[in-house]
């Protein structure tokens, strides 16, 4: 079910759809980010599933914050923006496009799948742009995302995330 949420960024005629923890899909992806996310504040993952079976695998982040300030963050520049400006937030080190690719090496065609995405609670448009244009089916966050994941909810559980 498409929650009343306002994403910073949806493009027209795609949904998200929301699934609990239990989903064996959306756990995988939570491993996943636990054991292969760079990035220690917003750990984050996607798992794609074709046919009851996940093809491809991805987790976020790349080792340029560690020595190098955010570029996004000096200028102040809201999340969903400017990723480009930075190489620890550019979209290639994002996991929706790392699963897609990780897909694609293992052989598989990701058109038609579905696509589960741990740690965040939106897609940014490279991501989406990526996903319409691998033939992404469906993707799917995890129930509450919108409160669990976003910087500016008091009910987040950011860097609690595997607690």
């Amino acid at each position: 079910m498409n929650k009343n949420i306002k994403y910073p960024y949806q493009p027209e005629g795609r949904f998200v759809l929301y699934v609990p923890l239990s989903n064996p899909f959306m756990a995988e992806a939570k491993e996943f980010g636990r054991l292969n996310s760079l990035d220690k504040t917003m750990p984050t993952s996607s798992v794609v599933v074709k046919d009851g079976k996940i093809i491809g695998r991805g987790a976020n982040g790349s080792t340029y914050h560690e020595t190098h300030e955010c570029e996004r963050v000096k200028r102040g520049i809201p999340t969903g923006q400017g990723y480009e400006l930075c190489e620890g937030c550019h979209p290639k080190n994002h996991s929706e496009p790392k699963a897609i690719a990780n897909a694609k090496e293992n052989g598989e065609d990701p058109e038609g799948a579905d696509l589960y995405l741990w740690g965040h609670w939106w897609c940014c448009e490279p991501c989406w742009k990526q996903m319409t244009s691998a033939g992404i089916k469906s993707v799917y966050l995890l129930e509450n995302s919108e409160m669990l994941f976003n910087k500016e909810s008091p009910n987040n559980i950011i860097g609690r995330q595997f607690e």
